[in-house]
């Protein structure tokens, strides 16, 4: 049961690692949409390509995220971030401790 239980403590490492990574990509792209950098770079397109689906998600599920010109659908997207990450990532962990 062990060996299960190491999987399941390194699946929730790797996953924690990518939604970390994913928040500061979020975070980067919205301190890039105040300065509004040249759109043809590829590093400025990359961002937006990633961030902005799960933006519009989040818009068009919850409308009143938009407040008159203040988006707060980046807040939105971060908190739901830290929501997995304390309920999936923790239970994985949890249930790992578990195990052995």
């Amino acid at each position: 049961m062990f060996i299960f239980s190491n999987m399941l403590q390194a699946l929730a490492s790797i996953l924690d690692g990518v939604l970390r990574l994913y928040t500061l990509i979020l975070l980067i792209s919205v301190l890039l949409s105040w300065v509004n950098p040249d759109p043809f770079n590829p590093l400025v397109r990359f961002l937006r390509s990633v961030s902005e689906p799960l933006f519009s998600w989040i818009r068009h599920r919850l409308p009143f995220v938009v407040v008159g010109a203040l988006d707060l659908a980046p807040l939105v997207a971060i908190l739901l971030i830290q929501f997995c990450q304390m309920v999936i990532v923790r239970s994985l962990l949890d249930l790992a401790a578990r195990l052995r």
